[in-house]
């Protein structure tokens, strides 16, 4: 696909990936540092690489789930060619792709008024929030009888992906699948009476180490959550991207030390999917859903 002089567009490739994780880092994203082998089977031809004269310059996802929906994320353009034209180009051919689905994205502050000139309106807010809850001197809390909080490994993985399309317009079962069990990650299920009632994911990135997504049926199991993952971290210090449509969410981080330093708006293109708010406790991932 040709545009500008010198400007083409075309699938990534492997170091591609590697590459586009760099650049979300330098735009202060903190992606995980493993996330991108699970981007990869998502949907392997929804990341796109603008080169110009070859050189990658600017980068967007544009991931196919099911039939019917599609999220945008790793919109960047390389600060020295901003402004330039190359960035609508490739994300036209990102909106292209999933030209009569449903789209989602998470937009930064900056970019939320350009989404909304494209077709995208608000649905909720998702507000980063960080800190080390283990350094408030919260020991690991005891969930409801019945719970039992285990390796998400021993749980027969059709129900967890049952479990996160709760949460999630489409099945994603190979995303999912590699999200969970890539390794230097920790996976955990809440499980009562042999029902999942609670899922956490943490992975370390550059930062704060990661956790997406916290899923969980009460306050008390996605605290029970949290506090064991943040134990499998190196310093205790965690990330979670919290839906603003969930206040006992937020009221529930904030009560463990977690404080807010980064903000995006979740919008679509049309009618805000049927999601199971009141169970998600930090969204999976900013870049893909």
């Amino acid at each position: 696909m040709t545009g500008l002089t010198g400007f083409e567009i075309n699938g990534a490739s492997a170091a591609d990936m590697a590459l586009l994780r760099d650049w979300a880092d330098e735009e202060g994203w903190n992606p995980g540092d493993s996330d991108r082998f699970a981007f990869s089977v998502a949907d392997p031809g929804g990341f796109l690489v603008g080169r110009l004269h070859g050189e990658p310059v600017a980068c967007i996802s544009a991931v196919r789930y099911g039939d019917g929906f599609g999220f945008i994320g790793f919109y960047i353009a390389r600060p020295d060619v901003r402004g330039q034209g190359y960035g609508i180009r490739l994300w036209r051919a990102g909106m292209e792709r999933l030209h009569g689905r449903l789209v989602g994205l998470d937009g930064v502050v900056e970019q939320q008024d350009n989404y909304r000139k494209s077709g995208f309106r608000s649905a909720w807010n998702n507000v980063r929030h960080e800190g080390a809850p283990l350094a408030t001197g919260q020991p690991p809390r005891e969930t409801a009888t019945g719970v039992r909080i285990v390796d998400a490994a021993t749980v027969p993985f059709g129900q967890l992906a049952a479990y996160d399309r709760r949460f999630f317009p489409e099945p994603r079962d190979a995303f999912l699948a590699a999200w969970v069990g890539l390794p230097g990650r920790t996976a955990l299920a809440a499980v009562r009476d042999g029902r999942v009632e609670g899922l956490g994911v943490v992975r370390p990135g550059s930062g704060a180490s990661r956790i997406g997504p916290l899923y969980a049926a009460d306050p008390e199991v996605a605290a029970a959550l949290l506090l064991r993952l943040a134990e499998r971290t190196p310093d205790g210090t965690v990330a979670v991207d919290v839906p603003d449509a969930h206040p006992r969410a937020a009221a529930l981080l904030g009560g463990l030390g977690l404080t807010p330093t980064f903000e995006t708006a979740r919008m679509y293109t049309g009618q805000e999917p049927d999601l199971d708010l009141t169970g998600m406790y930090g969204v999976t991932s900013l870049e893909l859903g």
